[in-house]
């Protein structure tokens, strides 16, 4: 969990590139090339500024955005967990590296009622494999967890990153 990147500035070109790429790329085999040929740009152009965006960190990354329910995970919880602050970096890590865990971050303690800073998004396809995963993370987690919840996922409204305005 590391801190934020410095501001990085957008050219015009960049801004066309995010705006043609922020919905998804094109299912073709060379999808870059693609998005070249829409904003007539060289294809090494393309990549190199997404590459620079990605080393600056404006783009975190590019990957594919599953949609979990209709790959057959209907058990979806938002695991919440009250760790250690001198330890919840390093463990929120290790706990982002499960296979079935599809993002882990820290959060501020929102106290006396909210205590959890560590949150991680299970992914599974029943609550009973949700219960025994949310144990495989307790057991990571040791004496430096004193508190856990799970708030179960019943639909999805957003699946999507940040959009650039027009």
């Amino acid at each position: 969990m590391n801190a934020p990147e410095p501001a990085f500035l957008l050219d015009e070109t960049d801004r066309r590139l995010v705006r043609a790429t922020q919905a998804g790329l094109p299912l073709v085999p060379r999808p870059y090339h693609a998005v070249a040929e829409a904003l007539g740009l060289p294809p090494e152009e393309v990549m190199a500024r997404l590459a620079r965006m990605q080393q600056a960190g404006a783009i975190r990354r590019i990957g594919v955005v599953p949609n979990h329910y209709a790959l057959g995970y209907r058990a979806n919880g938002m695991t919440v967990w009250d760790v250690a602050d001198e330890e919840v970096d390093a463990l929120g890590e290790r706990v982002g590296r499960l296979p079935w865990v599809s993002h882990s971050y820290r959060r501020p303690r929102a106290l006396p009622l909210w205590p959890y800073n560590l949150f991680a998004m299970v992914h599974a396809h029943s609550r009973e494999e949700v219960e025994a995963r949310v144990q495989e993370i307790a057991a990571l987690l040791g004496g430096a967890c004193r508190a856990r919840d799970v708030l179960y996922s019943s639909r999805i409204l957003k699946k999507t990153g940040l959009r650039l305005a027009d």
